[in-house]
Order: C-alpha cells, then structure tokens, then sequence
C-alpha cells in the first residue's frame, strides 16, 4: 500500500502519539503522519514525535493545557472539519491513546455531523508506560484485579466530583491522569473512605523522556511527594498494591519527599 493510500483525500485520522517517546509509536501511527497533508497536534505530543513530520508536511498546534487553552475544543472541531473539506489527508495526533481522557468524541462527532470519514489509530497510553518505565505490572494476580483510569481533571473552580468510596478499593490499581493539582484531594478522600495510608502510590511526569520522573511513596505522603516531584506539567498518579517498589526505593522515595518538605 502506497502511504498517500492510507488516508484518502478529505478523511481524517485521530492518531495515538503514544507518551512521548518516538520508539513507543505504533507502525501504523509513523506511516500515517508521512502520509498526511496536515497534522494537528497537542500539547502532550513529545517533541521527538513532532520530528518524525516530514517539513513538507503542514503543521497545527492546536494545544491544550490546564488553565491556559490556546484553542477551544469547537475552535479544533471546526479546523478538522474545515481542513477534511478542503480535501486534505488529516492526522489529528494526540498524546497517548486518542480514546483515553483525548476528547475523541467530541471531535469523532463533528466530523461525522459534516458528512467526514474519520478513523482512529490507537496509541500506548502514560500509565502503560509509566509501569513498564518502573518495572512494575499494572495488574497483580490476587491482589490487583482492576485496572481503573480516573481522570483527576475538573473546572476552575468545580471540586473532583467522582465515587470515592467505590475508587477506594484495595484490590484495583487506580490511575489518576493530570493528577498534579488534585494530589491532595486524592490522598484526603480515599483515605477517608477506607483505603490504607500505606498503599503504595507510584508518581510519573515526563513519561517515556529523557526528563522523566519516577517517585515511589505511599498514599499518606503522596502530597508532600507530588509536591517534590520535579517539573510544571501534567503527572500520573498511580495507587495500589501493584505499585509496591522494592522496599529500599519505596522508603528512599518517601523519606526523601518528607526530607525536602522539611
């Protein structure tokens, strides 16, 4: 198959650009950015990722994070649709997995409203990552049965409204995406609702890069650790008996968020 056949002419693409490192992309995710006539692109793409777009190649940043959106999600809805239209090969690249807290909906639902094919390419998704970086498995046999995604994200101004007491579970590995501001919440409410202050807690930021950043502590500590943890970007917040490190980096790691706090 030809590349430019991979996407046709006025058709559109939600593609995974994994965590952030290249290596992690899919095959098909490489072959359909050199098959695009534009690419639009977040701002949780890895600049690496953003390398593989040949320079022929038009690119849009259409990023979004916490507090200073530079476009609204009807502003890029209406950028896809109006470059499908126009007969351009589309790549729409997100961080991660496109179906994982990526919107995909809301974009797969305008497309298809104005009559345009729209596929999506899945991608490997942080907290996969994060594990593998921390050579830990996200399930547990006999311990770990459930595997949750939460995203930590709410409103200026709106609290984390989610179910608390069914998120407090010993037996499920719970992962919080974008859970930097929301840390101390966490830690209040699943501790308020039964789940042990000692559960272990694996924080990650810069997932899969060279600035890449693993801190083992428990859930007691988690937001004076998440307080330490270096970088102004999203982190990952991931919680339950799965995450328990070797007990000299779990203590190091904790010992040393308390240390600096002080």
């Amino acid at each position: 198959m030809l590349m430019s056949e991979l996407i046709t002419p006025g058709e559109v693409w939600l593609v995974g650009a994994g965590p952030g490192d290249p290596d992690l992309l899919t095959r098909k995710a490489e072959r359909l950015i050199a098959a695009a006539d534009i690419v639009f692109y977040d701002a949780l793409v890895g600049p690496g990722v953003l390398d593989l777009i040949p320079p022929y190649i038009e690119r849009v940043s259409v990023g979004k994070r916490s507090g200073r959106h530079s476009k609204t999600q009807g502003a890029i809805d209406a950028l896809l649709v109006e470059a499908a239209q126009a007969g351009k090969r589309v790549v729409r690249l997100k961080g991660g997995d496109p179906s994982i807290f990526g919107r995909s909906t809301e974009e797969v639902t305008a497309l298809t409203g104005n009559g345009i094919r729209v596929r999506i390419c899945p991608g490997i998704t942080a907290a996969s990552a994060a594990a593998a970086s921390a050579g830990l498995s996200l399930t547990l046999r006999g311990s770990a049965r459930q595997l949750r995604f939460v995203t930590a994200h709410a409103r200026a101004g709106e609290a984390l409204d989610l179910d608390w007491a069914a998120l407090a579970d010993p037996t499920a590995t719970l992962v919080f995406y974008m859970g930097r501001a929301a840390a101390p919440d966490i830690c209040q409410h699943l501790i308020a609702n039964g789940l042990h202050p000692a559960t272990p807690v694996l924080i990650a930021s810069d997932v899969s890069l060279a600035s890449e950043c693993l801190v083992h502590t428990r859930l007691d500590l988690l937001a004076l650790a998440i307080d330490r943890t270096p970088g102004a970007g999203p982190a990952l917040i991931l919680i339950g008996e799965a995450m328990r490190a070797p007990p000299s980096t779990a203590v190091a790691g904790a010992l040393a968020a308390v240390a600096q706090h002080g």
